[in-house]
C-alpha cells in the first residue's frame, strides 16, 4: 500500500451563487488563427439574481463585455468572457468566466466554466476568494441570451 491509497479525496459540496441572463448580439468571425477559428460575442446587458440565501444579490449584466472564442481543430471551444455585473447595492464586479466546450461525445453537451470575480473591498469581496464552476446554456430561441450560472464550491 502507497501513501496515494491513503489518502482520501476531497469531499465536494457546492452552492448556487447567482444565476445570469446575459443579452448578446450574433457571433462575428475574426478569421482563423494559427491554433483555431477565432470569434467574438459582443455582451449587450442582462441581469442576474442570487441563490438561495442571498437575497440581496441581484443586479444587471452591463453592456460593454465581450466573449472571446477559440474553435480548436478538434471542434471544441474555448471561451473567455470578460463583463461587469452592477450589484443593487451599487458594486461593480469584474467577471472572467473561461468555458470549455466539447460536442464531441454522444449524450449532454459538456459546458463548464471557471469563473473569476474581482470585487471592491466590501460587502461581497469574499466572492473572489472562492472556486466557482459555472454552467451555461443558451436561452435561444425566446431571448438573444445565455443562461450562466455560478456555483461556489464548498468543503463538504
Amino acid at each position: 500500500m502507497s501513501q496515494f491509497d491513503t489518502i482520501a479525496p476531497p469531499r465536494l459540496g457546492h452552492r448556487l451563487l447567482w444565476e445570469a441572463l446575459v443579452d448578446v448580439e450574433e457571433m462575428r468571425s475574426l478569421g482563423q488563427g494559427p491554433t483555431g477559428e477565432r470569434r467574438i460575442v459582443p455582451i449587450t446587458g442582462g441581469e442576474f439574481r442570487g441563490g438561495p440565501g442571498l437575497e440581496g444579490f441581484y443586479g444587471t449584466v452591463l453592456a460593454g463585455g465581450a466573449d472571446r472564442q477559440l474553435v480548436r481543430a478538434d471542434g471544441s471551444k474555448e471561451l473567455d468572457a470578460l463583463y461587469e455585473m452592477e450589484v443593487a447595492d451599487g458594486t461593480l464586479l469584474t467577471i472572467r468566466n473561461r468555458v470549455i466546450i466539447d460536442e464531441s461525445l454522444p449524450g449532454p453537451r459538456y459546458a463548464l466554466s471557471r469563473i473569476e470575480v474581482r470585487a471592491p473591498e466590501g460587502p461581497w469581496e469574499w466572492l473572489g476568494r472562492r472556486l466557482i464552476v459555472g454552467t451555461l446554456q443558451s436561452a435561444r430561441p425566446e431571448r438573444a441570451a445565455v443562461l450562466i450560472r455560478g456555483w461556489e464550491m464548498t468543503s463538504a
